[in-house]
């Protein structure tokens, strides 16, 4: 498990420290202290649960990975050709256009057009 816990700390590094440093930066700039303890509250609840609920949950994991383990061949052929895919994607520009014509049917743009 502490393998697990320091690929999971490993893979969450990048993200910790522009949004940490956002908070902060916002923080500094405001007269309200109390806007700040909240916003650092909740950026640590938020991360906090999932590192408390994978705690609960390694073994369980472990378990299905286990019996995953067996199709990771296939796993690992879809998830290659998903990334090629998007890749593609990326490369001829349709992704935008595909990201542009899937906005009309967000929440917010189906409430609108009601």
């Amino acid at each position: 498990t502490v393998v697990v816990g320091l690929a999971f700390g490993a893979g969450w590094t990048p993200c910790i420290g522009p949004i940490l440093g956002s908070i902060l930066a916002y923080s500094s700039t405001q007269a309200d202290v109390g806007q700040g303890v909240a916003l650092l509250s909740a950026y640590s609840l938020g991360l906090g649960i999932p590192f408390f609920l994978a705690a609960v949950a390694v073994e369980r994991f472990l378990g299905v990975f286990s019996r995953l383990k067996r199709h990771m061949g296939t796993i690992n052929k879809v998830a290659g050709s998903l990334l090629i895919v998007v890749g593609v994607l990326m490369v001829t520009g349709y992704l935008t256009y595909l990201s542009n014509s899937l906005q009309a049917y967000t929440p917010e743009a189906l409430f609108n057009w009601l």
